[in-house]
């Protein structure tokens, strides 16, 4: 792969809370409108003004809101938080709920007791069909990416997620990110051939 198709742009995800319309509601009262405050790098996503506490056994923490509402609420850690809210920490792709941990969510109106949803996301890189064809990747393929810089590292089984409405980046959480002094904007990792 040349370097060219082999960059890709490293965001660091900090935690955060996707919510079904129904615990939406329930924590912020029905007909509710989320107030964006910016557009995420993936099309269609955004970061609200809103943010609920989460409670564990150990603490709670405050996360924003990510929209649009999802199927099923989810919330994205770090492993240091998980610690922190004395939660087991479950290493998941988005989406794959199946025998994860809960918690209590807060919000202004309400409380949502989730009996699961708390994963810390594998890393995984967005990439659209027609990006990951001229790279030769595919959905769920796994690639190491090398992150430069003074502490700089390469990262393993960083997995593969396409769909059309991607945009390429690459997403870490802030354990990692802090690990590679990685910069919120302009860190470029190195997609490596396997």
């Amino acid at each position: 792969m040349d370097a060219k198709l082999s960059s890709v742009p490293v965001e660091v995800s900090a935690r955060h809370i996707h919510l079904s319309q129904a615990d939406q509601d329930t924590l912020f009262g029905p007909e509710y409108g989320m107030k964006t405050i910016k557009d995420l790098s993936q099309p269609g996503q955004w970061a609200a003004e809103e943010k609920v506490r989460v409670k564990g056994p150990r603490g709670e923490l405050e996360l924003r809101v990510l929209g649009p509402c999802r199927r099923e609420t989810q919330v994205e850690l770090a492993r240091t938080d998980c610690f922190r809210l004395g939660i087991e920490p479950a290493l998941r792709l988005s989406g794959d709920l199946e025998g994860t941990p809960g918690c209590e969510v807060i919000g202004p109106k309400g409380t949502v007791n989730l009996a699961r949803g708390v994963i810390v996301a594998k890393r995984h890189i967005h990439i659209s069909d027609q990006q990951a064809e001229e790279r030769g990747l595919r959905n769920g393929d796994t690639r190491a990416v090398r992150v430069p810089g003074e502490r700089g590292a390469v990262f393993e089984g960083v997995i593969i997620r396409t769909d059309p409405s991607f945009d390429l980046h690459m997403h870490l959480d802030t354990d990692e990110g802090n690990a590679v002094w990685a910069d919120m904007q302009g860190t470029v990792g190195e997609i490596l051939e396997i």
